[in-house]
């Protein structure tokens, strides 16, 4: 039977779950790094064993550690973050110029085909790649340099390079998503990029449809549907069907359209999942009622999923890498809160249970489905 193990990252480190496929009872190891914000936790899908986690601290610094034992120990590797070429200067949120300063990786994404290369989103927004297991780090600073790196502005967590999807079919084609910069993608392996915000509006922004500006808070793909994308925006769920050319509303009747997490079912693309909460000033749930929605129809129609969720008195936020899906079948759904609550569901959403309830603030949840 396969196994199941769960990667948290949180405020105060970090946490391995795992379960029998069953996924009924689980076991907890950690916490690791105790008292460091643990940004992201991922695997690779080349060696399952091998495994990164994003350290830092506002004190320390940041540390990229690594496990080539399924978490069992962990080792501090590559940590030398350089900006490489122009421009030497963004906008700060004020529209001034302010220059690049390194301050954390907020993402890790393991390539797909090989088990020695890894990229990192970081703050402030720029794309990092390591061919050696993360010892050494070099910038893809085509982003950066790719003529619109000079008008971003951060959004209220920071310029930060937080979402990095990898084409599984096009080895050369990669996206990524910058708050509050937007959607951005590369055809050529990280050489040159270009916006793809085609579609978006942003009401906040002195220009609702610029090229630049929007605050894209999550971006999802099915490895079966590489040209079709998925995104929770700062307000509105969106879809694009030509790689991000273009982009188009499916918030459909969900009761609001703000949240930060979007994720695809694992063996169907047309069903996706979002956490709403209520607004852009309140992070947490309407009615204090924790929902997650499904749509089956790819986004013209959502239903709610509280089947074992709060329903009351729930005022927690879910973050923008706190989701994600197992290939079991029936799949299995995984969500971490604010609150230090996490939550699984082994029927595709249908019936949750709880799989933690006191850890720190989560920040990021990854799952593997092992032999």
């Amino acid at each position: 039977m396969a196994r199941i193990r769960l990667l948290v990252g949180t405020k105060k480190g970090a946490f391995i779950f795992t379960a029998d496929g069953s996924r009924r009872d689980w076991a907890i190891s950690g916490p690791f790094f105790p008292g460091w914000e643990i940004y992201h936790v991922k695997a690779s899908p080349v060696n399952p064993d091998r495994i990164y986690a994003a350290q830092n601290s506002p004190w320390f610094g940041q540390l990229i550690q690594r496990s080539d034992d399924g978490g069992a120990n962990f080792t501090p590797v590559g940590n030398d973050f350089r900006y490489d070429g122009v421009p030497v200067t963004h906008q700060s949120d004020d529209g001034t110029p302010q220059p690049w300063a390194f301050k954390r990786v907020w993402h890790i994404e393991p390539s797909l085909t090989c088990a020695e290369t890894v990229f990192a989103g970081v703050e402030d927004a720029a794309l990092f790649k390591s061919t050696d297991a993360g010892a050494n780090w070099a910038e893809l600073s085509g982003l950066r340099t790719s003529g619109t790196g000079s008008a971003w502005q951060p959004g209220a967590g920071g310029l930060c390079l937080h979402s990095v999807i990898l084409d599984p079919v096009n080895a050369d084609r990669m996206f990524i998503a910058i708050s509050a910069a937007g959607a951005f993608r590369t055809d050529d392996a990280g050489q040159s990029w270009r916006p793809i915000n085609q579609g978006l509006v942003s009401e906040h922004i002195p220009d609702p449809k610029a090229e630049i500006g929007h605050c894209v808070h999550h971006i999802a793909m099915h490895p079966a549907r590489p040209n079709t994308l998925f995104m929770q925006k700062h307000w509105d769920i969106m879809r694009s069907d030509n790689a991000g050319d273009n982009w188009f509303e499916i918030s459909g009747n969900v009761p609001t359209d703000f949240g930060f997490v979007i994720d695809v079912h694992a063996h169907e693309p047309e069903t996706l999942y979002v956490v709403p909460i209520k607004s852009d000033a309140e992070h947490f749930p309407l009615e204090g009622k924790l929902q997650v929605y499904r749509s089956r129809s790819g986004g013209h129609e959502w239903e709610a999923l509280t089947h074992g969720l709060p329903q009351q008195d729930c005022y927690v936020n879910v973050l923008r890498d706190a989701m994600a899906v197992d290939r079991m079948d029936p799949c299995g759904i995984y969500f971490g809160t604010t609150g230090g609550q996490i939550y699984g569901s082994a029927d595709a959403g249908d019936h949750w249970q709880t799989i933690a309830q006191t850890l720190p603030a989560v920040l990021s949840v990854e799952v593997q489905t092992l032999p």
